[in-house]
């Protein structure tokens, strides 16, 4: 008959062995992420670095996860007290709460989404259908000009309703298509696209330029480029926002400021190597961003299963006053991530 090698060892042999174990895989993750932060300082000493505030729901996870800290740890000195049944609400709180952490957490991504900071290592700068490089757009007698992410007409920014219509107008351009040809139904007034300072008509619904010619494929490729780029109210840069304010760009731990669409250093511009370096350079800030802390949630919904075997034996009534080993392993190990959470966050707000 098989026995568990474990089930024969002295008690205090066995709670020993298997706390060694549980902070064994602690110390292991501990080095994972230590690897994972040092390349991040490394990577950030001589390149061009996006800087901007963290997420709102990155904060509520970090009180969710706190307060269920608390909630286990009170489990803990309620069944050692006898409490049993205390036990089982308090446990339960805690799964609960690490499934409200886990919802944050995802609600933060999408944020940070919406900021424009995606998850897909995108530039810093806008390469691919930078507004001005190919095309400019004009509506009635006036060119519309970037600043940063602004779009601006006569020398303002453009309104909400002015962007949306602008925004309606583009959209035509997102369906080119290598595998079909792009019929354009809608080209009127008030806009124009002009194409290297040239107008382009509308010919069998076709866009042509002057001599007649029609937009070559990967013309088209770049202006389907601008329309998304306008889709996504996306001007100079992938992240939304004023540079200086909403987000910062650094290189080698200098600031950069930003002025004419060149990015400058104490009001100097950059000089041309340096500006060509800024537009190829990915945006590797972010992509440490979404590793990091999808790696440490990863950790957090293994361990949510376990938890939920916690909750359902304490309800079997498997935990007593002098057996309840598993819970407290679970407990020191939901510290561990709760502790390993607050670093990372403090880590990216002071560094990233």
């Amino acid at each position: 008959m098989k026995t568990d090698f474990t089930q024969e060892l002295a008690p205090e042999v066995r709670v020993k062995m298997k706390k060694n174990l549980l902070y064994i895989g602690m110390f292991s993750i501990v080095m994972m992420f230590a690897g994972f932060t040092s390349a991040y300082i490394v990577s950030m000493g001589d390149s061009f670095w996006l800087k901007y505030p963290l997420p709102s729901a990155f904060w509520i996870s970090t009180a969710v996860i706190v307060l269920s800290s608390l909630l286990i740890e009170f489990g803990i000195l309620a069944v050692k007290k006898g409490a049993v049944s205390r036990l089982k609400i308090l446990l339960a709180s805690t799964f609960v709460l690490g499934l409200a952490f886990v919802y944050y957490q995802f609600k933060g991504y999408g944020q940070l989404i919406e900021m424009g900071a995606h998850a897909v290592n995108n530039h810093i700068v806008v390469t691919d259908g930078r507004y001005g490089d190919y095309f400019e757009i004009k509506k009635g007698n006036d060119f519309f000009e970037v600043d940063g992410n602004n779009y601006l007409l006569k020398g303002k920014k453009v309104s909400d309703s002015e962007l949306k219509q602008l925004q309606g107008f583009m959209d035509q351009f997102l369906a080119v298509d290598r595998e079909k040809a792009l019929t354009i139904s809608s080209y009127a007034k008030p806009f124009v696209i002009y194409f290297e300072n040239q107008p382009l008509g509308l010919i069998n619904g076709k866009l042509s330029k002057p001599d007649g010619k029609e937009l070559e494929y990967v013309e088209l490729m770049r202006l389907r480029d601008l329309a998304r780029n306008i889709h996504d109210g996306r001007g100079d840069f992938f992240v939304r926002g004023q540079i200086g304010k909403d987000f910062h760009i650094f290189y080698k731990g200098k600031e950069l400021g930003y002025n004419n669409r060149i990015l400058t250093y104490k009001g100097q511009p950059l000089n041309k190597y340096m500006q060509i370096k800024a537009i190829e350079t990915a945006d590797t800030a972010t992509s440490y961003l979404y590793i990091t802390t999808f790696l440490h949630l990863l950790h957090i919904a293994v361990t949510l299963i376990y938890m939920g075997r916690l909750v359902i034996f304490s309800f079997t009534g498997k935990y007593t006053q002098q057996d309840h080993l598993s819970v407290r392993l679970g407990a020191i190990f939901w510290h561990f991530l709760g502790a390993l959470w607050v670093y990372l966050l403090l880590f990216l707000l002071f560094i990233h």
